[in-house]
């Protein structure tokens, strides 16, 4: 390759420390080294929108259009993203089938004094951006007051200490990352608040035609989480999911076996749709695409407007 490989990323300090993730893991399975390889920050619409829910200026996808935009106009070759902020279905003329090994997918709460969510005062107010997190806790603690919040997460909790909310509810893979572990007030089980589909993957994409690239990704594939991927996403193909949708959905690989949970809300997220299932490990899509028509029928279509 006589070319420098180009990464794109979103500037965020997060984004960048997965880009450097990537980086690196393409030099150790590669012979390529450090200087073959750059990282490149990219503005998303969805840095530039602090103050609004995603779902009201364009869903997911203002996470990673831009991002793809380049990688369509070869400025980059390939891209990182955090899966669950891509949107479920693929972008004509671009690839997602690499991943690097899963991170911890469990959810996290941080409290300024490191009450659990049981222990909250009544009415306590906390700081979510997703449906899906509000209708959770709704279920565990029908009192508590859901409150909008955006931002990275050094951003979140500055917020949460400044006295705007009394609990914020974020991923713990980003809160490794960052190393903000001590700031941790309580971890969730994934049984107790089923994450986001994807949550904890770092996802690779680059052009379907560009053999090279796929070549080098197809080295630093992680094969578990690619099965884990790929089923929790046709999940969400099956539902045409957005940001709007309520949806946790979590999988496990047990030997020849993989298992699914998923939850579905109503759009009021007054009603919950469960579902679990244990398939051959080798049959991850079509578990993915059987657990969805599964929701898809018991919902009636009433996560959808």
């Amino acid at each position: 390759m006589n070319k420098k490989i180009i990464i794109g990323s979103r500037g965020s300090k997060l984004a960048l420390l997965y880009a450097q993730q990537a980086k690196d893991k393409i030099i150790e399975n590669t012979n390529l080294d450090n200087d073959d390889i750059l990282i490149k920050s990219i503005t998303t619409k969805g840095d530039e929108v602090q103050n609004i829910r995603l779902s009201e200026v364009g869903g997911k996808g203002l996470f990673s259009s831009n991002i793809e935009k380049e990688l369509q106009l070869k400025n980059i070759d390939i891209a990182v993203h955090a899966l669950k902020d891509m949107p479920a279905n693929e972008t004509e003329g671009l690839r997602t089938d690499s991943f690097l090994e899963r991170n911890d997918p469990r959810e996290i709460l941080i409290t300024k004094d490191k009450k659990k969510l049981k222990d909250l005062d009544e009415k306590s107010i906390v700081g979510t951006s997703s449906y899906r997190r509000e209708f959770q806790i709704k279920k565990i603690r029908q009192d508590l007051n859901c409150k909008l919040i955006r931002g990275n997460v050094d951003t979140r909790i500055r917020k949460l200490n400044e006295g705007m909310y009394d609990a914020i509810i974020l991923s713990y893979a980003g809160i490794k990352f960052l190393k903000f572990e001590n700031e941790i007030s309580e971890i969730f089980s994934a049984e107790e608040i089923i994450p986001s589909a994807g949550q904890g993957v770092i996802a690779l994409q680059c052009r379907e035609n560009d053999d090279e690239t796929i070549s080098i990704l197809n080295k630093i594939n992680h094969e578990e989480t690619h099965k884990r991927a790929h089923l929790e996403r046709n999940i969400l193909k099956v539902l045409d999911g957005d940001c709007e949708t309520a949806i946790g959905v979590h999988s496990v690989v047990d030997g020849d076996k993989i298992i699914v949970e998923a939850e579905l809300f109503s759009l009021d997220g007054k009603q919950r749709f469960y579902e679990k299932k244990v398939g051959n490990v080798n049959e991850f899509r079509e578990l993915g695409t059987e657990v969805g028509i599964l929701l898809k029928t018991k919902s009636n279509n009433s996560y959808k407007r």
